[in-house]
């Protein structure tokens, strides 16, 4: 199906069952799974929250205030990608009306979002062409990506973009990992984590001071999270620095989820990768002696993996064993197992594009819904909402034309709601107070100097 196909009349509003007029063509309300133009142009006309999205990138400058910054939503870069892998980068919108409808016209398969940048980027060649190099980014959220498919070195259900509810804790341990930090030793507060659709997470800091760092400062603030740097063939995986404040709570998510998870101690060759982390070859001998002689012991598979893990810690940390060094291979193997893996290029650059949250992803046909971190172990990816879904709970209702509310009867709803209420209105709320409290401060300096 073309794009022009998509755009060209009624028969793009159909849901199946049913079309604009609400006529009923099946009994079923069902709508097969898959994902195709045809439901996304769908999906853009009645649920996509794009005045929530256009809300979230004006920050306050879409107001009537004398300290609105008129141009700032017209310099955000918005990249769409179309069917067959047609890309518009550095498409612009000064309002509300101006992106829905090149979204609803265009129906793009992705939205990334980029920086705000110095001019409008639609109309950067007219910048260039004047010979001053004008053209720049100033503005972006810091952003970080986190990629199950980084984790395939110490995962053994499931490998590549394959995730399942066994080895989908390592995202919900890096989110509480992340989130906590960022908080706690940055001081930020507007944080928006949300589900990538397939096999990740994105995290978008978005305080006022976040998103003014340098490139150099972003970089800077990636390296603080780099304690995993490690691969299969190093013996040394792990720098852990100041990131053993989290030990308890990493030790806590290896024993009672990955240990059991994963069962990383139940054949040779999986303990075997643990065995290596170890420097202390007559210890790694004797655990390995004492292994291989249970081969044939009634211990079960469930029981294995905690009473091997047992054995080796009590080994390294035993009064025979106090070397310092040998006492943290424990904490080197549970950070070389559960700390955040980031992917560094994405948070350390200004003008690296990033999914819009809400987007749907063409390989599951689920929605990038967000993740709320105080709660993130409850999220479970294989029940996302999904494309198909969602038409179908829309059939379910009866299909409305001019409905502006239709999201409040899906699935969808929760994560609307949650966008809003947990992370748009507080971010909103204080950039009009930073905006209010710059603006008096101007005037201020202003009466002082015409006071002199």
């Amino acid at each position: 199906m073309t794009m022009e196909e998509v755009g060209s009349g009624r028969d793009a509003m159909e849901i199946d069952g049913f079309d604009p007029e609400g006529k009923e063509k099946r009994r079923e309300n069902s709508v097969p799974d898959g994902f195709n133009a045809n439901y996304l142009k769908v999906y853009y006309g009645k649920l996509f929250p794009h005045s929530d999205l256009f809300k979230w990138m004006s920050y306050g400058n879409d107001g009537k205030h004398p300290a609105c910054d008129q141009s700032y939503i017209g310099r955000r870069e918005f990249s769409f990608t179309l069917d067959n892998d047609i890309y518009l980068r550095f498409q612009s919108f000064n309002s509300i009306h101006d992106m829905e409808n090149s979204i609803k016209d265009k129906c793009p398969f992705k939205i990334d979002i980029g920086p705000v940048y110095s001019v409008d980027p639609a109309k950067r060649h007219a910048y260039a062409q004047s010979g001053d190099n004008v053209f720049t980014p100033v503005e972006r959220e810091l952003v970080f990506d986190i990629d199950i498919t980084d984790y395939d070195d110490v995962r053994y259900c499931c490998s590549g973009a394959d995730v399942c509810l066994d080895c989908w804790p390592l995202m919900t341990v890096a989110i509480k990992v992340i989130d906590t930090a960022l908080r706690d030793d940055f001081g930020f507060n507007h944080i928006l984590w949300v589900y990538s659709g397939r096999r990740g997470v994105h995290c978008w800091v978005c305080d006022r001071k976040a998103r003014r760092l340098t490139n150099e400062q972003r970089a800077a603030i990636a390296d603080y999270f780099r304690v995993y740097k490690g691969n299969e063939n190093s013996q040394k995986k792990v720098s852990l620095g100041g990131a053993r404040s989290y030990i308890e709570v990493l030790k806590d998510f290896f024993e009672e989820k990955l240990l059991p998870g994963q069962k990383l101690f139940s054949t040779e060759d999986r303990y075997e990768k643990i065995l290596e982390m170890i420097p202390d070859e007559s210890i790694t001998s004797e655990l390995r002696g004492k292994w291989q002689e249970n081969r044939r012991s009634s211990i079960s598979k469930e029981d294995i993996n905690a009473i091997r893990w047992e054995q080796l810690k009590h080994m390294l940390q035993s009064g025979k064993h106090k070397a310092q060094g040998l006492r943290r291979c424990v904490e080197e193997i549970v950070f070389s197992y559960t700390y955040p893996r980031l992917d560094m290029e994405v948070s350390k650059h200004m003008n690296h594009l990033l999914k819009a949250p809400f987007c749907v992803h063409p390989k599951t046909g689920r929605v990038c819904v967000p993740i709320d971190p105080k709660s993130c172990e409850e999220f479970d990816p294989t029940s996302a909402p999904t494309l198909s879904k969602l038409l179908e709970e829309l059939n379910m209702g009866g299909f409305r034309a001019d409905a502006d509310d239709d999201w409040e009867r899906t699935s969808l709803a929760k994560s609307v709601k949650f966008f809003r209420s947990s992370f748009l209105q507080p971010l909103l709320k204080s950039s009009k107070e930073e905006m209010e409290s710059a603006y008096n401060a101007k005037l201020q300096l202003s009466k002082n100097s015409l006071s002199w």
